[in-house]
């Protein structure tokens, strides 16, 4: 092991102040310097930062509008070909997933006939050939529930 001494112009550790011949305002000033070096440096490395944020955000902007493009073109030639699936996959605020509201079909429906209720929309105005629609039966049956009120 060697004795080293300081004046040898080995660095010294981290935290220890090195001996010199300056005065405190010429030290002062050094400390200065550096402070205002590591500024500087701060300053451009964030400079450069910012710089290539706002290249990488100008970047992703493009590639989120080239999607939407892409999605448009792809929605259009579905729409294209079939219209209702288009529809179905369109998105709604609403919630409403259903293209076409379908008639349901109720052919295989029985109505109740309420004769009550039969007489109740004559005295509205309901037509004898309406309430048969209505119903499912004749105008006949219609005339003879109606005759049975009176």
């Amino acid at each position: 092991m060697s004795v080293v001494d300081k004046s040898w112009g080995t660095p010294s550790p981290a935290g220890l102040r090195v001996r010199s011949n300056l005065g405190l305002d010429d030290r002062a000033a050094q400390r200065a310097a550096a402070r205002e070096a590591r500024a500087q440096a701060r300053a451009g490395e964030s400079e450069q930062r910012l710089k290539d944020r706002t290249a990488a955000r100008e970047q992703e902007a493009r590639a989120r509008e080239a999607a939407r493009e892409e999605r448009r073109v792809a929605e259009q030639q579905l729409a294209e070909g079939d219209p209702h699936a288009a529809a179905a996959q369109r998105r709604r605020g609403s919630g409403r997933k259903d293209v076409v509201r379908e008639q349901r079909d109720t052919r295989g429906y029985t109505t109740v006939v309420d004769v009550a209720r039969m007489r109740e929309l004559a005295k509205r105005g309901a037509s004898v050939a309406g309430l048969a629609g209505a119903f499912g039966v004749s105008e006949e049956e219609v005339r003879a529930a109606l005759a049975d009120a009176e």
